[in-house]
């Protein structure tokens, strides 16, 4: 009996044999996978080669080792016990289809969560649930689909740093060829007539046919595929052209040789392939320049409380954490590094790396991870690892925290261009009906260079380049952007709402004066170990009036966001904030900002802030009053009212005693009336009105507290220059713009001699990338012009 194949992993499958869509499987796992490509029109998966998600033979046994949970462990970024975070490096990532299949694992195996690709590091990042499946099952999976990771404990790092340089080798076949075809059609270009005629003509003619080749079927292979899966999917994108004019040339020079007609276009061909491959190489290499320094040099700006071996409490940056070292985490605070718990009721929210919410209890001796949020008082932990700037910058971009009324933003590149390719399509059919009415000979040169000169490839780029530099200049202004796209919604931003406590104002001028009973030294204790474990504005201003007096451990914490704070030490109950939250019944009507608080629900009394503002902040709304409208909104009492109507534009609007639901309301109402809103807070009590807002802006200032629904993170030193960064937004955009006129300028001028027969397929390959060197020059060289001034 003869042997029948699987269609999908091509193993034999002589006993059962399972059939759909006319094709024939050798289990249910192969026909699910051939299901949810057909139902995604992504068959084309199959195009690629036979039986693409064939099991190599030697995988049986291969993997055996990742059931050694020590193992398991140090390939792990993440694991809490019920769920388990893997970054895998896989080869055989190259096209849109491998993207589909590998976010949507989840399909495959419904264990896992979520699974996100890096196209350009070739990663995929899957979270799964460790208590029913497990890293080994997920790699057989990868594997059985074709996408078999690269795991090696010596080499893992540097496995997953493995350069792609297939543009380097497709660059050095081009112009290798380029050269060898140029040099045969010399002959041709100085007419040796009898030489050429009679002895070699059809030698160097087939030589350059064969020398095309591979620049047509492997250089040039990245602009088909592009075209085709553009088309497939009914989308007519800037590769579509490009494909086309390689076409043309070649099958009119295969023609030619073929029947010999003549010597075809071999040497326009070749030189247009590698043309195209030295600007895509230039433009690779500046922008990988642009992500390094982004990717290196922008860092959380957040402080973490080191604990020296004296007991002294100290704030230090990120970076200058190592291992070893002793860190207090507060509550809300933000896990900066893997480590140790030591000691504290740890109640962990790990939705920053997971998405899921529901916290996760620790005890003494537990694995804490990096990215981990505090939710319940204060914790000390033991540092393991030095800080990963560029894992917590992954962690901010996590696709789980792209918000619904921000993702279908649409850029400044899509609204220009999306016509584009119609419109060179349209122009090149046209001139060359033209042609072909009145001199048929330059019908094929027209149609050829009028595609190749119009190559959008210049306007493709101004965006990019531009932005690219401007995340690099902010952040070295120390004004944090998660991505490119927040500075054209930047850009567009009409309404300015500010947070008052720890945004407008700075706790470190405040001055503090008690009202009420005198509080004994363990009341005292039990207070300032209450207010260490708060991150909130006025509880570390008043934690540090409490410099001389001994903590204690609490045994029980509660922050309510927006009201106050319960804790308990032996049988004593202290709760402080509002008047409301402590039942202080008693108390007056005050416009003072005030915390009140209460022992064992017996009012005590109340501390009395006087807010010292932010220098630059009258100068500041004055500068921002003729172009946004202003807002400042508060959880606190009006105490404030008078100070900001005397200091602040007449026209700016005051809301107070607002809750934190109340502030995300505020951004929302605004946005109905068709407002774009920037939310400026502290993170703190901000985090709806962040996200809901279209750019939300945390402020930081020796806090390590941060919120992944905010857009940016500024430096509070760097408060004053908000109207600043929004101006330089609003000037890049200009920038791009400019640069689309710049690149329509060189297609007009470029398509009038294209059309008018005047321009050869080689020298509009030539022209073509040097119009997109020049527009990233134009967009470079204007971006740092403009960083210069914002210094």
């Amino acid at each position: 009996m003869k042997s029948t194949q699987c269609y999908h992993c091509g193993d034999s499958c002589d006993d059962d044999l399972i059939k759909f869509d006319e094709k024939i499987f050798c289990c249910n796992g192969c026909k699910t996978v051939y299901e949810i490509f057909s139902e995604n029109d992504l068959t084309c998966y199959y195009n690629f080669q036979d039986n693409p998600g064939a099991i190599p033979s030697e995988i049986q046994g291969k993997y055996d080792f990742l059931d050694n949970e020590e193992i398991v462990q140090k390939l792990l970024e993440f694991s809490d016990g019920n769920t388990q975070i893997v970054t895998l490096y896989i080869p055989h990532i190259h096209c849109s289809s491998c993207i589909w299949v590998l976010e949507n694992l989840h399909k495959l195996n419904s264990k896992i969560s979520s699974s996100q690709v890096n196209f350009p590091k070739k990663t995929v990042r899957v979270t799964y649930n460790s208590t029913t499946t497990s890293l080994k099952e997920i790699v057989l999976l990868l594997s059985s689909i074709g996408y078999e990771p690269y795991i090696s404990l010596e080499d893992y790092e540097a496995g997953k740093k493995v350069v792609d340089r297939s543009l380097t080798y497709k660059l050095g076949v081009a112009g290798f060829a380029f050269g060898n075809v140029m040099f045969l059609s010399f002959p041709e270009y100085f007419e040796v007539s009898e030489f050429w005629l009679e002895q070699y003509k059809n030698i160097f003619r087939w030589l350059m046919f064969f020398f095309s080749l591979p620049v047509v079927f492997y250089a040039g292979k990245d602009y088909f595929v592009s075209a085709y899966k553009g088309l497939r999917s009914k989308i007519l994108n800037i590769d579509v052209p490009i494909a086309l004019g390689i076409s043309v040339l070649f099958i009119r020079s295969s023609i030619e040789i073929i029947f010999d007609l003549g010597t075809g276009f071999f040497d326009s061909l070749t030189g247009l392939v590698f043309f195209l491959l030295l600007g895509k190489f230039f433009q690779q290499k500046t922008y990988n320049f642009l992500s390094f320094e982004r990717d290196y040099k922008s860092y959380f700006p957040i402080a973490v409380t080191k604990i020296s071996s004296e007991g002294k409490e100290e704030n230090i940056q990120i970076y200058d954490v190592d291992k070893g070292d002793r860190l207090l985490i507060r509550n809300q605070e933000l896990i900066p590094v893997d480590g140790i718990l030591i000691n504290g009721n740890a109640e962990i929210d790990y939705s920053f790396v997971t998405g899921e919410a529901n916290p996760i209890h620790k005890k003494s001796g537990d694995k804490l991870f990096a990215g981990g949020k505090q939710l319940s008082g204060v914790i000390e932990m033991e540092v393991l690892s030095s800080v990963s700037q560029s894992y917590l910058t992954q962690l901010w971009s996590n696709d789980v925290f792209q918000k619904d009324n921000k993702s279908h933003f649409k850029t400044i590149t899509d609204n220009i261009s999306k016509n584009f390719t119609i419109a060179v399509l349209l122009i090149a059919f046209f001139s060359t009906a033209y042609w072909l009415f009145f001199d048929a000979s330059k019908a094929l040169n027209v149609f050829t260079a009028v595609l190749i000169i119009a190559c959008p490839c210049a306007i493709a780029l101004a965006a990019p380049f531009t932005l690219g530099n401007m995340l690099r200049i902010f952040g070295k202004q120390k004004f944090y952007l998660k991505n490119a796209t927040v500075i054209e919604q930047l850009a567009k931003i009409d309404t300015l709402i500010f947070d008052k406590t720890g945004t407008l104002t700075t706790n470190k001028e405040s001055t503090i004066n008690y009202e009420g009973v005198p509080l004994n030294q363990q009341e005292k204790s039990i207070l300032k170990s209450t207010l260490r474990a708060s991150n909130h504005p006025l509880s570390r201003t008043l934690y540090h009036t409490f410099n001389a007096v001994e903590t204690v451990a609490i045994v029980q914490y509660n922050e309510v966001v927006g009201k106050g704070i319960s804790a308990n030490y032996e049988e004593n109950t202290l709760k402080l904030g509002a008047a409301s939250f402590v039942k202080n019944n008693n108390e007056k009507a005050t416009l003072d900002t005030a915390v009140h608080i209460s022992y064992n629900d017996e009012y005590k009394g109340k501390f009395i802030f006087k807010n010292a503002y932010r220098k630059g902040v009258k100068t500041l709304f004055s500068s921002l009053k003729k172009t946004y409208n202003l807002s400042v909104v508060s959880g606190d009492n009006e105490g404030e009212k008078k100070y900001l109507q005397e200091n602040l534009p007449v026209e700016t609007n005051l809301l107070f005693n607002q809750k934190p639901e109340d502030k995300l309301n505020v951004v929302a109402k605004l946005q109905r009336d068709n407002k774009k809103v920037a939310m400026i807070g502290d993170g703190l009590n901000d985090a709806g009105a962040l996200a809901q807002s279209d750019v939300g802006i945390a402020l930081s200032e020796n806090i390590n507290v941060f919120s992944p629904a905010c857009d940016g993170i500024l430096d509070a030193e760097k408060f004053n220059k908000i109207g600043t960064y929004i101006k330089a937004s609003k000037k890049a955009i200009k920038i791009i713009k400019y640069a689309f006129l710049l690149s329509l300028c060189y297609n007009v001028i470029g398509l009038y001699f294209a059309v008018t027969g005047q321009l050869m397929p080689v020298v509009a390959a030539i022209l073509m990338p040097l119009s997109s060197i020049s527009i990233v020059v134009f967009t470079t060289v204007s971006t740092n012009f403009l960083g210069n001034k914002i210094k």
